[in-house]
């Protein structure tokens, strides 16, 4: 397994996941094993470890990524979770004590994993711990009991009186943790008094850099002969002399596809660390959707004033399209896509929702106008996933110019014939009678059709389940309330035909990817 390098004390210290692998000592080496991530962070920061006498010497999201892990950095403790992706626990554990068995195991569990618990039991697990239950103290308590079991540890009842590591250092400091430690020690590892904080943007569903990115960056840094830490795509760099980092970081990027960089301000007080990761770099890596030829973007680097753009007006737009004027409809969507593209600062998912609700609303209209989209509808998925996958505004742009182009093809062509009339009274009706109880079999009743015919028939002539469609139709007209400002959220939710409103709360955040009240003080803040 690749190895990856950081400096301390002018030596190399070798990780497999980019973090520091400090000699323990006679403190107890820990691996914890989970697919959930927000789990493994949980269970780092329930104890102060060295205190305790342990220290997480690493994390793995499956069983097989364990094993490898397990011979780098021969923990004496492996905390693991049942359910996993790979390889699950019941199979770690088993392989473990065949091939390790000094290392103790401790499980985690939901409550339905009894019978796998019972077998873990049988491969020699020292101990189990619930997750709904899981807290410092059933932890703490599991990891003695392990430790009971390991002679090199028996010293562990008794509190070591230790300062943090700089792995925990750093880590708790991002994460947004007052954390108390000893400047003479982080010297040592950072020898210089500045600091900066270089990000690399990930792909989506990415949690770690790639290997062959996360190796450039180290031999280049190392090269320049700074000190550094990574930390997944978050790279805290100790020098006297920067000027270099942007020439590295374009070097990179111009050897790789879709990669890009920022770079934070310098800086001397090591404990802002949490705060500039949070509130420039985050922000950085948001707003490189908008500028994806920057290939090392900084705060100075973004425009000195705002951009502003006025709110599309969709029902001009759907007016024009209505009246056939297709060319002014068109026209003026791709200037405000142009104007709203300049707007970095807007939340990339809102920024993409629009795209998506957008192409929905013309196909709808087009549908209704009985022009032939059957091109369009067929590759309509293609097109949502094309808006979400997008790794920059220029992407959803040209996707959007794509659509509109087949979609002009759609409306020079002759309308259909009126074989679909039945399916446009009812969407005629839907949208004339939103607001009230509107139920799959109440139309069905009302158009003479049987309940599973209209639900087979609305989806085949419109593209669209009939619930999907009608919840569409409920929060459009929702956000248009939500920006007028007159109705509490409480009535809106009545207002547009739901009943229950925690479920008009769901069904609006999945549609928008905001809150109705998240949504309507982002209106308000503009």
């Amino acid at each position: 397994m690749l190895r990856y390098i950081v400096k301390y004390n002018n030596e190399y210290i070798f990780s497999p996941s980019g973090g520091i692998l400090m000699t323990a000592g006679g403190r107890g080496r820990v691996l914890i094993v989970d697919d959930e991530i927000l789990i493994r962070q949980g269970i780092k920061y329930y104890l102060n470890w060295e205190q305790e006498g342990f220290e997480v010497v690493g994390e793995a999201s499956h069983g097989q990524e364990a094993l490898e892990l397990i011979e780098v950095v021969k923990p004496h403790i492996v905390i693991t979770d049942i359910a996993m992706p790979i390889m699950d626990g019941e199979e770690l554990t088993r392989i473990v004590k065949e091939r390790f068995p000094q290392i103790e195991v401790i499980v985690l569990s939901s409550f339905g994993d009894f019978d796998y618990v019972r077998s873990t039991f049988q491969s020699g697990v020292i101990d189990y711990i619930l997750k709904p239950k899981l807290d410092a103290e059933s932890l703490l308590k599991a990891l003695k009991k392990a430790a009971c079991r390991i002679p090199s540890l028996q010293s562990l009842d008794k509190p070591l009186e230790v300062s943090p590591s700089i792995e925990q250092i750093i880590n708790k400091l991002i994460s947004g943790y007052k954390v108390t430690y000893d400047s003479s020690k982080l010297a040592e590892f950072f020898p210089n008094q500045r600091f900066c904080l270089l990000g690399v943007e990930l792909k989506s569903g990415q949690e770690e850099l790639p290997h062959h990115i996360k190796e450039k960056v180290t031999t280049g840094l190392t090269e320049q002969n700074y000190s550094f830490y990574i930390e997944k795509n978050i790279i805290v760099i100790n020098g006297d002399d920067f000027s270099g980092l942007i020439p590295l970081a374009k070097r990179i990027a111009e050897s790789e596809l879709d990669v890009g960089f920022v770079l934070s301000e310098e800086f001397e007080d090591f404990s802002t660390i949490g705060y500039l990761y949070k509130e420039e770099l985050v922000k950085l890596l948001n707003y490189r959707f908008y500028f994806p030829n920057q290939l090392v973007l900084r705060k100075q680097d973004l425009p000195k004033q705002l951009p502003k753009y006025e709110t599309f007006n969709l029902d001009w737009f759907t007016s024009e399209l209505k009246r056939k004027h297709f060319d002014l409809a068109f026209d003026y969507l791709r200037v405000h896509v142009t104007e709203f593209s300049t707007c970095y600062t807007t939340d990339v998912h809102e920024y993409k929702s629009f795209f998506g609700n957008i192409l929905f609303n013309i196909m709808i209209l087009l549908s209704n106008m009985e022009y032939d989209i059957t091109e369009l509808k067929q590759e309509k998925y293609t097109y949502f996933k094309a808006f979400e996958d997008a790794r920059s505004a220029v992407d959803a742009v040209e996707q959007l110019d794509r659509f509109i182009g087949k979609a002009k093809n759609a409306v020079l062509r002759l309308p259909l014939q009126p074989e679909n009339f039945n399916i446009k009274k009812i969407l005629d009706y839907m949208n004339d009678h939103y607001a009230e109880p509107l139920t799959l079999t109440g139309v069905a009743q009302y158009f003479h059709f049987n309940p599973s015919y209209l639900s087979s028939y609305f989806a085949s002539h419109h593209g669209e389940g009939f619930i999907e469609y009608l919840n569409r139709i409920r929060i459009e007209e929702a956000t248009k309330l939500l920006i007028q400002g007159t109705a509490r959220i409480s009535e809106i939710s009545g207002m547009v035909g739901y009943s229950d409103h925690s479920y008009f709360c769901k069904v609006f955040k999945k549609i928008k990817g905001l809150s109705p009240s998240q949504f309507r003080r982002k209106q308000l803040m503009r």
